[in-house]
């Protein structure tokens, strides 16, 4: 794979930096803040010229000299005290779009290996429909792992199921309250609706009478101690709710390597807990079992993770640090990234501590990637109109009935379900990534599904739009040529594409897929302005029009390879 536009000049930075007698770790070109008067710039000499002793606009100059007489640049000018502006040659931007269109598998994104990166995202609980909370985590863990997949980093994605504890017991004494008659280690015949059903009602009552929570506290106690009735119940328990589940993940497009959950590490944790009482890890603290994570710099001590009630009983805590001891033992990633709520920022900083006080996560960097809420018009966590948090699956459905709504009535019956579909995701994830995550948004299903503005439609059938001129293109007989970059439009658009790399690059680094959102509406926006500045079909020559035939073919690789990583599909026609 060649080396993407933006390195490509960085070399020539650095060789005339280094021509100068100067560092090169400061030669490096970024977007013009004034396009007019430039393609990109470099400010690195300024920081540079003090220590060397020289003038920086003298230094700047002798850097311009030196990258002048390249044939990759067309002008090289100095501003300011000492910032150097850089105005590429057509040649040189032709032959790097020809290069980026050529590679198909990766549209100019750079390769790395850093290593293995295990990404923990979604969270379901069993018996639990996934609801609106859920809607970021999948969105966002799904996105980050194909920017980090389209770098060629190793990924390893688990979705961490809530399948353990006290509401598996509720369940399991509620069935036995409510089917008397049903033999032992078997399920009455219920579905995922029925669960979802039973499960807010065997809480209320668990709440409201210490009988029944005695009642479930013994049956958790009974599935952990590995009764084998329990564990069949349990078992089926785990199947049925996980369908459901997988379902709203499938129509999300999250992809998930492992479907492990709490109960997979259960085997793990006296052992561990034995290990941190003998190393004075975890110590006693009236009757609980805690782990100190204060370090002595803070001005506000951060408060004990507390690692075992009183009663001996585990906590979310317990199974967090055992999967990260099991995640090292077994894959020993570089990294281990959790998308997960900001409010449970505290959590996990504790976790995070706690592990490395314990050697649980040596070699491994842990990350907590946290994120805002989905809110509704009112600006608090979005909710049905009974005061519930609104089901994921509602919510889709929503965005995806809208969308049909929109579709033009010309769209064929046979086409009009799955282009809604494809319409209402898009819709509903570009507007969940249009922000850094840790900002909240508010969720409006009219708006977002719009055709017009900073949508996920809007890009769609940006993309699709680029698809119906090569495809009218080929009826007519004309084919993509050799790129020219002559037209203004042509240079921004070829310069727009090529930024394709960086942006991955940063949003990988930020853990931030909004960085992506930013291109592909920027990449659809400098598109719009090339269609109507440069006739494609009704090009003046032969040798125009084969050009612009293949800028709108890289601009649409470039936007659906962009789309992709945002987990939005292009229909084939909208």
């Amino acid at each position: 794979m060649t080396a993407s536009l933006t390195r490509r000049v960085d070399e020539l930075l650095a060789g005339a930096f280094a021509a100068c007698g100067l560092p090169t770790e400061t030669a490096r070109a970024s977007r013009a803040s004034r396009p007019e008067l430039a393609d990109l710039q470099c400010n690195g000499v300024m920081p540079l010229a003090k220590a060397a002793g020289r003038n920086p606009r003298e230094l700047a100059a002798a850097i311009a000299t030196a990258l002048g007489e390249r044939a990759e640049f067309d002008e090289v000018g100095v501003a300011g005290p000492g910032f150097l502006n850089l105005r590429l040659s057509a040649g040189f931007l032709a032959e790097c779009a020809a290069a980026q269109a050529s590679d198909h598998a990766h549209a100019g994104i750079e390769q790395v290996d850093t290593g293995l990166v295990m990404l923990d995202f979604g969270g379901p609980n069993v018996a639990k429909p996934l609801h609106v909370g859920h809607l970021r985590t999948l969105v966002i863990g799904e996105s980050l792992r194909r920017i980090l997949d389209a770098q060629g980093v190793r990924t390893l994605s688990d979705t961490h199921l809530g399948d353990w504890g006290l509401q598996m017991g509720m369940l399991l004494s509620e069935l036995r309250l409510r089917f008397p008659d049903q033999p032992p280690g078997t399920l009455p015949p219920l579905t995922e609706h029925d669960l979802q059903v039973l499960y807010p009602e065997a809480a209320a009552a668990c709440r409201a009478d210490p009988a029944r929570m005695d009642a479930a506290r013994a049956a958790t106690a009974a599935l952990q101690a590995g009764d084998p009735d329990a564990y069949k119940v349990w078992s089926e328990l785990r199947r049925i709710s996980l369908e459901a589940q997988t379902r709203d993940f499938d129509l999300l497009g999250a992809h998930f390597d492992l479907l492990l959950g709490e109960s997979d590490v259960q085997p793990l944790i006296p052992g561990m807990i034995a290990d941190l009482r003998e190393r004075g890890i975890a110590v006693e603290s009236e009757g609980a079992l805690i782990v100190e994570v204060a370090t002595p710099d803070e001005a506000k001590p951060m408060p004990p993770l507390l690692l075992a009630k009183s009663d001996g009983a585990a906590l979310y805590a317990t199974t967090d640090v055992a999967t990260l001891l099991a995640r090292k033992r077994e894959h020993d990633p570089a990294r281990i990234i959790y998308v997960v709520d900001q409010r449970q920022a505290l959590h996990f900083e504790q976790v995070f501590r706690a592990a490395r006080r314990a050697g649980y996560a040596d070699g491994i960097e842990l990350i907590h990637a946290g994120y805002g809420t989905v809110n509704g018009p009112d600006g608090k966590p979005y909710k049905t109109r009974e005061g519930n948090a609104a089901q994921l699956s509602d919510l889709l459905g929503d965005a995806i009935e809208r969308a049909a709504e929109r579709l033009p009535e010309t769209t064929p019956d046979a086409e009009r379900e799955t282009l809604a579909r494809l319409v209402g995701l898009a819709a509903v994830k570009f507007a969940d990534l249009s922000s850094f995550r840790t900002s909240g948004y508010i969720f409006d299903a009219e708006r977002m599904v719009s055709f017009e503005g900073r949508t996920g439609p809007y890009v769609q059938y940006a993309c699709v739009r680029i698809g119906s001129i090569l495809a009218k293109a080929a009826s007519q007989g004309a084919s993509a040529g050799p790129i020219a970059v002559t037209a203004p439009a042509e240079r921004a658009l070829v310069l727009e594409c090529a930024r394709l790399p960086d942006v991955v690059a940063s949003a990988s680094r930020n853990l931030a897929p909004n960085e992506i959102a930013d291109y592909v509406f920027a990449l659809a926006q400098s598109f719009s302005r090339f269609y109507s500045e440069c006739p494609v079909l009704a090009a003046d020559t032969d040798a125009e029009r084969g050009s612009r035939l293949a800028l709108c073919a890289l601009t649409r690789m470039v936007m659906e390879k962009a789309l992709w990583l945002l987990g939005i599909a292009v229909p084939e026609r909208m």
